[in-house]
Protein backbone atom coordinates (compact mmCIF):
# COMPACT_ATOMS: atom_id res chain seq x y z
CA UNK A 1 0.00 0.00 0.00
CA UNK A 2 1.14 3.12 -0.93
CA UNK A 3 1.65 5.55 2.86
CA UNK A 4 1.93 9.01 1.55
CA UNK A 5 -1.23 10.41 -0.48
CA UNK A 6 -0.15 11.22 -4.12
CA UNK A 7 -1.75 14.80 -4.93
CA UNK A 8 -3.56 13.59 -7.99
CA UNK A 9 -6.00 17.19 -8.16
CA UNK A 10 -3.45 19.64 -8.04
CA UNK A 11 -2.69 19.21 -12.10
CA UNK A 12 -6.90 19.11 -12.27
CA UNK A 13 -6.83 22.28 -14.38
CA UNK A 14 -3.87 20.98 -16.68
CA UNK A 15 -5.43 18.04 -17.24
CA UNK A 16 -8.64 19.36 -18.27
CA UNK A 17 -6.78 21.40 -20.63
CA UNK A 18 -5.47 18.01 -22.20
CA UNK A 19 -8.49 16.04 -22.40
CA UNK A 20 -10.28 19.15 -24.00
CA UNK A 21 -7.37 19.05 -26.44
CA UNK A 22 -7.41 15.09 -27.09
CA UNK A 23 -11.17 15.32 -27.54
CA UNK A 24 -11.24 17.90 -30.34
CA UNK A 25 -8.58 16.61 -31.81
CA UNK A 26 -10.81 13.17 -31.66
CA UNK A 27 -13.80 14.86 -33.12
CA UNK A 28 -11.37 16.56 -35.68
CA UNK A 29 -10.00 13.14 -36.96
CA UNK A 30 -13.66 11.63 -36.61
CA UNK A 31 -15.36 14.37 -38.72
CA UNK A 32 -12.47 14.89 -41.61
CA UNK A 33 -10.90 11.05 -41.78
CA UNK A 34 -14.21 9.23 -40.68
CA UNK A 35 -13.90 5.66 -39.41
CA UNK A 36 -12.51 2.97 -41.87
CA UNK A 37 -15.51 0.61 -42.04
CA UNK A 38 -14.87 -2.85 -42.63
CA UNK A 39 -16.88 -5.30 -45.03
CA UNK A 40 -19.18 -6.16 -41.66
CA UNK A 41 -20.65 -2.62 -42.84
CA UNK A 42 -19.95 -1.84 -45.99
CA UNK A 43 -20.89 -5.18 -47.29
CA UNK A 44 -18.61 -7.19 -49.50
CA UNK A 45 -17.83 -11.04 -50.92
CA UNK A 46 -17.09 -13.46 -48.87
CA UNK A 47 -15.29 -16.85 -49.84
CA UNK A 48 -14.68 -19.76 -48.07
CA UNK A 49 -11.63 -21.96 -49.29
CA UNK A 50 -10.95 -25.38 -47.67
CA UNK A 51 -7.31 -26.71 -48.03
CA UNK A 52 -6.04 -29.81 -48.12
CA UNK A 53 -3.48 -28.99 -45.54
CA UNK A 54 -2.87 -26.43 -43.11
CA UNK A 55 -3.17 -23.10 -44.38
CA UNK A 56 -0.92 -20.24 -43.73
CA UNK A 57 -2.94 -16.94 -43.61
CA UNK A 58 -0.06 -14.85 -44.18
CA UNK A 59 0.93 -16.90 -47.81
CA UNK A 60 -2.48 -16.44 -48.59
CA UNK A 61 -2.60 -12.97 -48.18
CA UNK A 62 0.37 -12.08 -50.04
CA UNK A 63 -1.11 -14.07 -53.17
CA UNK A 64 -3.97 -11.99 -52.90
CA UNK A 65 -1.90 -8.82 -52.56
CA UNK A 66 -0.02 -10.26 -55.85
CA UNK A 67 -3.26 -10.58 -57.30
CA UNK A 68 -4.36 -7.25 -56.77
CA UNK A 69 -6.58 -7.83 -53.77
CA UNK A 70 -4.96 -5.53 -51.70
CA UNK A 71 -8.20 -4.80 -49.49
CA UNK A 72 -8.94 -8.56 -48.44
CA UNK A 73 -9.04 -9.82 -45.31
CA UNK A 74 -8.09 -13.45 -44.38
CA UNK A 75 -8.86 -15.49 -41.34
CA UNK A 76 -9.10 -19.09 -40.23
CA UNK A 77 -12.88 -20.49 -40.19
CA UNK A 78 -12.87 -23.41 -38.07
CA UNK A 79 -10.45 -25.74 -38.82
CA UNK A 80 -6.52 -25.07 -39.14
CA UNK A 81 -7.80 -25.99 -43.34
CA UNK A 82 -10.36 -23.32 -43.47
CA UNK A 83 -9.67 -20.12 -44.48
CA UNK A 84 -12.70 -17.28 -44.87
CA UNK A 85 -11.79 -14.58 -47.25
CA UNK A 86 -13.43 -11.19 -47.39
CA UNK A 87 -13.15 -8.00 -49.84
CA UNK A 88 -15.29 -5.65 -51.22
CA UNK A 89 -16.97 -6.32 -54.67
CA UNK A 90 -20.50 -7.81 -55.86
CA UNK A 91 -19.39 -9.88 -58.67
CA UNK A 92 -20.94 -13.29 -58.67
CA UNK A 93 -17.74 -14.33 -60.29
CA UNK A 94 -15.56 -12.94 -57.80
CA UNK A 95 -15.03 -16.24 -55.53
CA UNK A 96 -13.88 -18.10 -59.00
CA UNK A 97 -11.39 -15.40 -59.92
CA UNK A 98 -9.94 -15.52 -56.72
CA UNK A 99 -9.11 -19.12 -56.98
CA UNK A 100 -7.58 -18.96 -60.38
CA UNK A 101 -5.44 -16.06 -59.26
CA UNK A 102 -3.90 -18.31 -56.12
CA UNK A 103 -4.00 -21.56 -58.29
CA UNK A 104 -1.94 -19.53 -60.79
CA UNK A 105 0.74 -18.00 -58.53
CA UNK A 106 1.18 -21.38 -56.48
CA UNK A 107 -0.18 -24.48 -58.67
CA UNK A 108 1.33 -26.79 -55.57
CA UNK A 109 -1.09 -25.82 -53.45
CA UNK A 110 -4.95 -27.50 -53.40
CA UNK A 111 -7.81 -26.23 -52.27
CA UNK A 112 -11.56 -26.27 -52.67
CA UNK A 113 -13.84 -23.11 -53.37
CA UNK A 114 -16.74 -24.08 -50.61
CA UNK A 115 -19.06 -20.90 -50.82
CA UNK A 116 -19.12 -17.47 -52.18
CA UNK A 117 -21.64 -15.37 -50.51
CA UNK A 118 -22.63 -11.57 -50.92
CA UNK A 119 -23.60 -9.06 -47.96
CA UNK A 120 -25.27 -6.02 -49.24
CA UNK A 121 -24.56 -2.65 -47.86
CA UNK A 122 -28.02 -2.46 -46.81
CA UNK A 123 -27.17 -4.61 -44.04
CA UNK A 124 -23.96 -2.93 -43.30
CA UNK A 125 -26.32 -0.41 -42.78
CA UNK A 126 -28.30 -1.82 -40.56
CA UNK A 127 -25.22 -3.09 -38.33
CA UNK A 128 -23.50 0.01 -38.15
CA UNK A 129 -26.75 1.89 -37.00
CA UNK A 130 -27.47 -1.29 -34.53
CA UNK A 131 -24.03 -1.01 -32.94
CA UNK A 132 -24.54 3.33 -32.92
CA UNK A 133 -27.47 2.65 -30.77
CA UNK A 134 -26.02 0.24 -28.61
CA UNK A 135 -23.30 2.20 -27.28
CA UNK A 136 -25.58 4.91 -26.69
CA UNK A 137 -28.42 2.39 -24.87
CA UNK A 138 -25.15 1.19 -22.86
CA UNK A 139 -24.06 4.92 -21.99
CA UNK A 140 -27.81 5.69 -20.88
CA UNK A 141 -28.41 2.59 -18.95
CA UNK A 142 -24.64 3.47 -16.98
CA UNK A 143 -26.27 6.73 -16.00
CA UNK A 144 -29.19 5.30 -14.55
CA UNK A 145 -27.28 2.46 -12.87
CA UNK A 146 -24.58 5.19 -11.04
CA UNK A 147 -27.65 7.57 -10.43
CA UNK A 148 -29.50 4.79 -8.40
CA UNK A 149 -26.49 3.05 -6.97
CA UNK A 150 -24.77 6.34 -5.93
CA UNK A 151 -25.95 9.53 -6.85
CA UNK A 152 -26.68 11.53 -9.60
CA UNK A 153 -23.84 13.59 -9.81
CA UNK A 154 -21.91 9.96 -9.46
CA UNK A 155 -24.32 9.70 -12.98
CA UNK A 156 -22.98 12.37 -14.69
CA UNK A 157 -19.61 12.22 -13.84
CA UNK A 158 -19.24 8.29 -15.18
CA UNK A 159 -21.01 9.18 -18.67
CA UNK A 160 -18.91 12.07 -18.89
CA UNK A 161 -15.81 9.63 -18.40
CA UNK A 162 -17.30 7.36 -20.47
CA UNK A 163 -17.87 9.58 -23.54
CA UNK A 164 -14.53 10.89 -23.25
CA UNK A 165 -13.38 6.82 -23.52
CA UNK A 166 -15.29 6.68 -26.66
CA UNK A 167 -14.32 9.60 -28.57
CA UNK A 168 -11.50 9.46 -28.00
CA UNK A 169 -10.62 6.06 -28.85
CA UNK A 170 -12.67 6.14 -32.28
CA UNK A 171 -10.56 9.37 -33.01
CA UNK A 172 -7.21 7.27 -32.84
CA UNK A 173 -8.75 4.68 -34.81
CA UNK A 174 -10.00 7.12 -37.54
CA UNK A 175 -6.99 8.77 -37.07
CA UNK A 176 -5.09 5.85 -37.93
CA UNK A 177 -7.54 4.46 -40.23
CA UNK A 178 -7.63 1.13 -38.33
CA UNK A 179 -10.10 -1.26 -40.41
CA UNK A 180 -13.46 -0.55 -38.48
CA UNK A 181 -15.12 -4.08 -38.25
CA UNK A 182 -17.34 -6.06 -35.60
CA UNK A 183 -14.55 -7.55 -33.15
CA UNK A 184 -13.29 -3.60 -33.50
CA UNK A 185 -16.97 -2.37 -32.48
CA UNK A 186 -17.03 -5.33 -29.47
CA UNK A 187 -13.79 -3.96 -28.29
CA UNK A 188 -15.21 -0.60 -27.94
CA UNK A 189 -18.41 -1.75 -26.06
CA UNK A 190 -15.31 -3.82 -23.82
CA UNK A 191 -13.66 -0.77 -23.56
CA UNK A 192 -16.99 1.29 -21.81
CA UNK A 193 -17.02 -1.56 -19.38
CA UNK A 194 -13.63 -1.61 -18.63
CA UNK A 195 -13.60 1.89 -17.91
CA UNK A 196 -17.01 2.14 -15.89
CA UNK A 197 -15.55 -0.94 -13.74
CA UNK A 198 -12.37 1.16 -12.76
CA UNK A 199 -14.60 4.58 -12.26
CA UNK A 200 -17.38 2.68 -9.75
CA UNK A 201 -14.14 1.38 -7.67
CA UNK A 202 -12.72 5.01 -7.28
CA UNK A 203 -16.17 6.17 -6.57
CA UNK A 204 -17.02 3.61 -4.27
CA UNK A 205 -13.76 4.16 -2.33
CA UNK A 206 -14.74 8.28 -2.27
CA UNK A 207 -17.88 7.23 -0.45
CA UNK A 208 -16.51 5.34 2.09
CA UNK A 209 -13.88 8.05 2.66
CA UNK A 210 -16.89 10.31 3.55
CA UNK A 211 -17.69 8.11 6.83
CA UNK A 212 -14.00 7.60 7.89
CA UNK A 213 -12.75 11.31 7.02
CA UNK A 214 -15.02 13.44 8.34
CA UNK A 215 -13.14 16.27 8.65
CA UNK A 216 -11.46 16.15 5.01
CA UNK A 217 -13.13 18.64 2.13
CA UNK A 218 -13.80 16.72 -1.12
CA UNK A 219 -10.32 17.03 -3.07
CA UNK A 220 -8.65 15.31 0.00
CA UNK A 221 -10.44 13.14 -0.43
CA UNK A 222 -10.58 12.41 -3.66
CA UNK A 223 -6.34 12.41 -3.48
CA UNK A 224 -6.18 9.88 -0.83
CA UNK A 225 -9.06 7.47 -2.48
CA UNK A 226 -7.49 7.19 -5.83
CA UNK A 227 -4.06 6.81 -3.80
CA UNK A 228 -5.58 3.91 -1.97
CA UNK A 229 -6.92 2.17 -5.65
CA UNK A 230 -4.08 3.10 -7.15
CA UNK A 231 -1.84 -0.12 -6.66
CA UNK A 232 -4.82 -2.29 -8.00
CA UNK A 233 -5.18 0.20 -10.93
CA UNK A 234 -1.62 -0.25 -11.89
CA UNK A 235 -1.97 -4.42 -11.51
CA UNK A 236 -5.54 -4.71 -13.72
CA UNK A 237 -4.17 -2.41 -16.39
CA UNK A 238 -0.68 -3.36 -17.02
CA UNK A 239 -1.63 -7.19 -16.87
CA UNK A 240 -4.48 -6.43 -19.24
CA UNK A 241 -2.23 -4.26 -21.53
CA UNK A 242 0.37 -7.12 -21.36
CA UNK A 243 -2.05 -9.57 -22.93
CA UNK A 244 -3.17 -7.38 -25.50
CA UNK A 245 0.01 -6.52 -26.56
CA UNK A 246 0.62 -10.36 -26.81
CA UNK A 247 -2.75 -10.54 -29.32
CA UNK A 248 -1.58 -7.36 -31.20
CA UNK A 249 1.40 -8.82 -31.92
CA UNK A 250 1.16 -12.95 -32.62
CA UNK A 251 -2.59 -12.86 -33.09
CA UNK A 252 -2.54 -11.53 -36.76
CA UNK A 253 -4.51 -9.51 -38.68
CA UNK A 254 -7.68 -10.82 -37.35
CA UNK A 255 -7.35 -10.00 -33.72
CA UNK A 256 -5.28 -7.07 -33.94
CA UNK A 257 -7.49 -3.93 -34.72
CA UNK A 258 -9.75 -5.57 -31.90
CA UNK A 259 -6.34 -5.50 -29.36
CA UNK A 260 -5.14 -2.16 -30.77
CA UNK A 261 -9.00 -0.64 -30.33
CA UNK A 262 -9.10 -2.44 -26.16
CA UNK A 263 -5.58 -1.52 -25.95
CA UNK A 264 -5.90 2.10 -26.50
CA UNK A 265 -9.27 2.06 -24.27
CA UNK A 266 -7.27 0.78 -21.05
CA UNK A 267 -5.17 3.85 -21.46
CA UNK A 268 -7.18 6.40 -21.89
CA UNK A 269 -9.94 4.77 -19.60
CA UNK A 270 -7.62 4.21 -16.48
CA UNK A 271 -6.97 8.18 -17.05
CA UNK A 272 -10.68 9.61 -17.51
CA UNK A 273 -11.48 7.48 -14.38
CA UNK A 274 -9.33 9.80 -12.41
CA UNK A 275 -9.16 12.81 -14.16
CA UNK A 276 -12.37 13.32 -15.54
CA UNK A 277 -14.96 10.74 -13.29
CA UNK A 278 -13.37 11.96 -10.25
CA UNK A 279 -13.09 16.23 -11.45
CA UNK A 280 -16.35 15.72 -12.57
CA UNK A 281 -17.32 15.73 -9.00
CA UNK A 282 -15.34 18.37 -7.83
CA UNK A 283 -17.19 20.65 -10.13
CA UNK A 284 -20.60 19.67 -9.23
CA UNK A 285 -19.35 20.23 -5.63
CA UNK A 286 -20.20 16.54 -4.19
CA UNK A 287 -20.77 16.82 -0.75
CA UNK A 288 -21.34 14.12 2.18
CA UNK A 289 -24.80 15.84 2.30
CA UNK A 290 -25.27 14.50 -1.32
CA UNK A 291 -24.97 10.81 0.03
CA UNK A 292 -27.16 10.70 3.17
CA UNK A 293 -30.52 9.60 2.09
CA UNK A 294 -33.62 11.62 2.42
CA UNK A 295 -35.81 11.41 5.94
CA UNK A 296 -38.73 10.51 5.15
CA UNK A 297 -41.66 12.76 6.55
CA UNK A 298 -45.24 11.70 8.01
CA UNK A 299 -47.89 13.10 7.08
CA UNK A 300 -50.54 13.81 10.01
CA UNK A 301 -53.89 13.03 8.39
CA UNK A 302 -56.05 13.92 11.45
CA UNK A 303 -58.55 16.35 10.53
Amino acid sequence: MIKKTIPFMAIRNIAFAITVLLTVVGLVSLFTKGLNFGLDFTGGTLIELQYERAADLELIKSELGQAGYTDAVVQSFGATTDVLIRMAGDDPQLGVQVGEALRKIDPDTAFEIKRVEFVGPQVGEELRDQGGLAMLLALGGILLYLAFRFQWKFGVGAVASLAHDTILTLGILAFLQVPFDLTVLAAVLAMIGYSLNDTIIIYDRIRENFRVMRKADLIENINVSVTQTLLRTIATSLSTALALIALLVFGGDTLASFALALLIGVFVGTYSSVYIGATVLVWLKLTSDDLIPPVATEVDERP
